[in-house]
């Protein structure tokens, strides 16, 4: 009786036994939020970021995943070479050799001078690009645009004033989709400064409102305000992206700032910046590599950069520092990212060219750009109406 006791209690402690190759090959499958949660389960676990062998393998499996957001997608590019010479390209091919210029909507069109600067906010949408000018006053022209189908829609001004005591400034921070209200979205925040014609002496007699954010829906084509204090986004160029019903933006003092479309609710995580480097200059870009929240992180302008992807909003415990890259001189600002592991970056004589993370090449694209204002996304092309 107890021979067969002591059989039964081997079973058991046998079958919750799995081999460390085996748990490793599962591991390095799971998203990285499900990561970092069993980490604690084993210490052997919790120490996985810091094995090469495993690093490589979850890299490998995160950049070789099918995901069918990029079935059937191309790249749309949005250049700038020079005030009023903008343009719009649809890019695809293996080797980025097919490019459409696109003619932008009449809107933007100004007689006489040329096309307005234009910037496109955040993600390609189901089709759908929101772009706005760039002049930097008040109102914007901001419309809906599907290239596929030539459809726009143009936004209305939302709640800022107007007055000649003060200057008018509205900062887009995001555009989305609500699948939970099947509801396109905006989001910005309206600040007002004192005009700089005003004279001294009549600056106690001028009443400034105060910022707010607002919210803006295309199912009832109107704003709304809306009650919170949320970092505003940092200068940095290329810092709002859009990921699964999220907005996402660079906001000052290195933090990314997660607002969820769909029951208006905002997370705040600060950027994984070693500690001896807080008193660096220090560049970060965000961006969407494979359908994870990531940053590209730059010190003192130097080839070296880092590549972090996001596990949980809110928790700066789940960034993972996924690459570490040491580039070419003349490469000097990433611009975006495309599909399974590509990184566009602007080089020093204004060509555009893509990193390749898996395999460690660099190709050009055949286009020029401009530091600061080149954009890059992944776009699906969409022949339903917005």
């Amino acid at each position: 009786m107890a021979a067969a006791t002591t059989i039964e209690k081997k079973k058991v402690s046998s079958s919750n036994y799995i081999p460390d190759d085996l748990s490793f090959s599962i591991l390095s499958k799971l998203p990285i939020k499900s990561l970092k949660r069993f980490s604690c389960v084993r210490k052997s676990w919790s120490l996985l970021i810091q094995n090469p062998n495993f690093m490589n393998l979850f890299r490998n499996n995160l950049l070789s995943k099918s995901h069918p957001h990029y079935h059937d997608s191309g790249l749309v590019l949005n250049q700038f070479m020079g005030l009023h010479d903008w343009n719009i390209y649809l890019i695809s091919g293996d080797k980025f050799e097919n490019k459409v210029k696109l003619n932008s909507p009449p809107i933007f069109q100004i007689p006489n001078i040329g096309v307005t600067p234009i910037r496109v906010l955040g993600s390609a949408i189901n089709g759908i690009l929101c772009i706005y000018d760039d002049y930097g006053t008040f109102p914007k022209t901001t419309v809906l645009w599907n290239p596929a189908t030539e459809e726009i829609i143009e936004i209305p001004i939302g709640h800022a004033e107007i007055k000649p005591e003060f200057t008018t400034l509205v900062f887009p921070h995001g555009f989305g989709y609500d699948d939970v209200g099947d509801d396109y979205k905006i989001i910005q925040h309206v600040d007002y400064i004192m005009a700089n014609e005003n004279p001294l002496e009549d600056l106690e007699d001028v009443m400034i409102p105060d910022p707010f954010w607002e919210i803006y829906s295309l199912k009832s084509n109107s704003w709304r305000k809306i009650d919170f204090d949320m970092p505003i986004i940092s200068w940095i160029f290329n810092s709002i992206v859009y990921f699964d019903g999220v907005c996402h933006w660079l906001g000052e003092t290195n933090m990314v700032v997660s607002f969820q479309l769909c029951n208006e609710v905002y997370f705040i995580t600060p950027c994984p910046l070693e500690e001896d480097t807080h008193d660096k200059e220090f560049e970060v870009n965000l961006t969407v590599l494979n359908e994870s929240v990531a940053i590209i992180t730059n010190c003192n302008n130097t080839t070296f950069f880092q590549v972090f992807i996001l596990g949980e909003f809110g928790v700066e415990e789940s960034w993972i520092r996924l690459f570490d890259v040491e580039l070419m001189s003349c490469m000097e600002q990433p611009i975006g990212a495309g599909k399974k592991g590509n990184i566009f970056f602007i080089k020093e004589d204004g060509e555009l060219a893509c990193f390749d993370l898996t395999t460690g090449l660099i190709e050009d694209i055949g286009i020029q750009g401009e530091k600061n204002w080149c954009q890059i996304a992944i776009y699906k092309k969409n022949l339903c109406l917005i």
